[in-house]
């Protein structure tokens, strides 16, 4: 909600009229608020926490779907004439619960497949081979590219509904778009139970695969991998790696520093979440190629 909202008379939150009673006036509009709340915390009134939420609030009212939403290249999907055993290994690799269904290609999305419904199907061989996506779809919610992600949120919780499809202004599937990636920008990265433990800011997954969370320390990344970065300038991976690339870079986008490819796993419009970590062999760093930017 506006400051100008609040001048027409709509409710005033409690919290705005004790700020303005504290620092002895009202802001006059919504960069004199931030400024306020961000001297709030300089005070010791808000923990950085629930400024940094927030501040997503207000940000939520000004971003539109196209800024969060998982573009279409980067969807994973199942069509809708698969078998039960090209759908198994998709959803057992994504561990995602719900899949955009098909059909000739990755414009045309024909309904939703949930994870759950496909369960009864993997007991019995007879009941495996009465398998059909058809009978399983369920309607798929379109939404505009241009669409608000307040009132996005608005309609998720009215309709129950936890994805949507994004189209753009020809009616084809720009996208996707989840309540969890909507909620992650006022409350940050949601970790679910097939993330890694919350404790650990590196995770080994393969012989040379790592995942590092991007507020990993670059002393801490130093430490576990005997690299040299440097700190000088930055403290965290994240912020050395957004460097490199020279611009806030998005899911999938990749760039190599210092013998290391690093791969964004998660991001949202403000900040780099997740990492992927590879550590290049010799034989890569003399055949390497530019992708993003090179070290």
């Amino acid at each position: 909600m506006s400051i100008d909202r609040y001048r027409r008379g709509a409710r005033r939150p409690a919290w705005l009229d004790r700020l303005s009673q504290v620092f002895g006036g009202e802001p006059q509009d919504r960069e004199q608020l931030v400024a306020l709340l961000r001297d709030a915390k300089q005070r010791a009134l808000l923990d950085p926490d629930a400024l940094s939420m927030i501040e997503g609030v207000l940000q939520v009212s000004e971003l539109r779907v196209r800024d969060i939403m998982i573009p279409r290249a980067r969807m994973v999907v199942v069509q809708r004439d698969d078998s039960l055993d090209r759908v198994l290994p998709v959803a057992i690799e994504s561990a995602h619960s719900r899949f955009p269904v098909i059909g000739d290609d990755k414009a045309e999305v024909v309904g939703i497949l949930l994870a759950k419904d496909i369960l009864p199907f993997c007991a019995q061989m007879q009941e495996r081979r009465a398998f059909n996506i058809r009978d399983l779809l369920r309607s798929a919610v379109f939404v505009p590219e241009s669409k608000r992600l307040n009132v996005l949120l608005k309609e998720f919780r009215s309709s129950r509904n936890h994805m949507a499809i994004v189209v753009d202004e020809y009616g084809n599937a720009a996208g996707v778009v989840t309540i969890e990636d909507v909620l992650e920008q006022i409350v940050g990265e949601i970790e679910d139970e097939h993330d890694y433990d919350e404790g650990a800011p590196i995770f080994k997954r393969g012989a040379r695969e790592f995942t590092a969370k991007a507020r990993t320390t670059i002393e801490e990344f130093n430490e576990y991998f005997g690299s040299d970065f440097s700190h000088d300038e930055f403290d965290t991976m994240g912020g050395l790696v957004v460097n490199a690339f020279g611009h806030l870079p998005k899911r999938n986008e990749r760039v190599e520093i210092g013998g290391f490819r690093f791969t964004v796993m998660r991001s949202d419009s403000r900040r780099v979440h997740l990492l992927s970590v590879h550590p290049l062999s010799p034989t890569e760093r003399q055949e390497r190629t530019v992708d993003g930017a090179l070290a």
